[in-house]
């Protein structure tokens, strides 16, 4: 070979090994990051152009990086060119890498390295023994119930169901709610792909539906141990959620950390107020921290949410009854006027109405509900009014409650009470 051919295969195999080696270093660096299995996995699918499932020794999945849920089930079902390939570290299979290419096959060396690579995360990241949903479940609302509230029975139920909460931990309330109609059992779904997130990246996290706050909901609630890892937790439940799920609205709310297993109960009340304000607001995520006046609520939800529900009932929720009962918007027109610092013009042209409309609907307010947006006091009344509905998760008719700066893409109803 004369030294030109050389020259010219030497730069064609340097061609072909800089795409090799930017998504292997991707794989390597979501790994090095500690981001989790969930991120590896993705990475791994960007390196293999292909959809990709890993699933542990026991067949169960435990991350996911697909196209579709289509696409997902014929991965694990092997269809349409899906291949396998067993992770292993040493001589000990730890799980298994099902693959769809989307494109060419990736590289048999390729494919090693990367294979190799989520073996040993597999390994590194891999949960406990799995608890049963109902354990889980039991220990959850026992704690956030406070039934039971000593700091040693706390943490040893915890290490029975393989987590440590020695050092605290915080609480996440994620909701996914499909809109379409679903068949089988979704939620069981939506608690395997939270978990999954969870779990990823901090291995102890406890999943599971469980009763929480007044109103005596099943909510997917998720403990995370370690507190310094829960904002990261957070956010792999969110995309998980979003990525794993099509055509379901997502909303995640996290607590703030607690170093006390006993004071959990305290972040619980924190996740489900976050998530009642961020679904009203039609916010996906949303930190106790970032819930502003709201927090001021929280000792009425926890300590007397009744009195709260019975505020609601003396403010609000006769404008509620009558916006159900025919089709109007009472309730959106109040929360924009106030939005709009009691200016009928600005509301108007908010609502894309006009001023009369405005004035006639705030008559028809304080017909109802006794209370005179005119005056500083009804005004604030009808303000706590709204933020107990939120703080309540009570859904105003006609879906989320809108506040500031959510007004654009909205498309106004017909408007029936002119």
């Amino acid at each position: 070979m004369s030294a030109a051919q050389k020259r010219e295969t030497g730069a064609a195999q340097d061609s072909e090994s800089r795409p090799f080696l930017e998504a292997f270093d991707e794989v390597s660096e979501a790994v090095e990051s500690g981001a989790g299995l969930p991120s590896v996995t993705r990475a791994a699918s960007h390196a293999l152009d292909a959809s990709v499932i890993v699933l542990d020794s026991a067949a169960s999945v435990l991350a996911v990086a697909c196209e579709s849920s289509e696409d997902e089930r014929a991965v694990l079902a092997g269809d349409r060119g899906s291949e396998k390939v067993d992770l292993r570290v040493a001589d000990q299979v730890v799980g298994q890498l099902r693959y769809r290419p989307r494109g060419t096959p990736p590289a048999g060396h390729m494919l090693r390295l990367v294979a190799s690579l989520i073996g040993l995360e597999l390994e590194r990241s891999q949960a406990p023994e799995r608890a049963s949903e109902a354990a889980v479940s039991d220990f959850l609302e026992d704690v956030l119930a406070r039934r039971l509230t000593d700091r040693d029975n706390i943490l040893a139920r915890a290490e029975e169901l393989g987590s440590d909460l020695g050092d605290g931990g915080a609480v996440i309330v994620a909701r996914a709610r499909p809109q379409q109609a679903e068949e089988g059992d979704w939620r069981a779904r939506v608690l395997t792909v939270a978990e999954r997130g969870a779990r990823g990246v901090e291995r102890g996290s406890l999943a599971a539906l469980a009763v929480l706050g007044p109103r005596s909901d099943r909510e997917l609630v998720i403990v995370v141990p370690h507190p310094e890892s829960a904002e990261r937790a957070a956010d792999a439940v969110r995309r998980e959620l979003e990525l794993g799920l099509d055509g379901y609205q997502v909303t995640v709310a996290l607590s703030r950390p607690t170093t006390d297993p006993a004071d959990l109960h305290r972040a619980g009340a924190e996740a489900l107020l976050a998530a009642n304000v961020a679904e009203a607001r039609g916010q996906h995520s949303l930190s106790f921290e970032e819930t502003g006046a709201y927090r001021l609520l929280l000792p009425a939800m926890s300590e007397d949410a009744g009195e709260l529900q019975r505020f609601h009932e003396e403010t609000v929720k006769p404008l509620v009854d009558y916006d159900e009962q025919y089709e109007t918007e009472l309730v959106r027109t109040v929360e924009t006027f106030l939005d709009a610092d009691g200016n009928v013009a600005k509301t108007a042209e908010r609502l894309f109405t006009h001023r009369h409309t405005i004035r006639y609907r705030l008559d028809r307010v304080k017909e109802l509900s006794g209370l005179d947006v005119s005056s500083t006091d009804g005004r604030e009344r009808l303000s706590l009014g709204l933020k107990s509905m939120r703080v309540l998760g009570i859904l105003p008719p006609g879906g989320p409650a809108y506040e500031r700066g959510t007004e654009a893409g909205r498309v106004p109803r017909e408007e029936k009470d002119r």
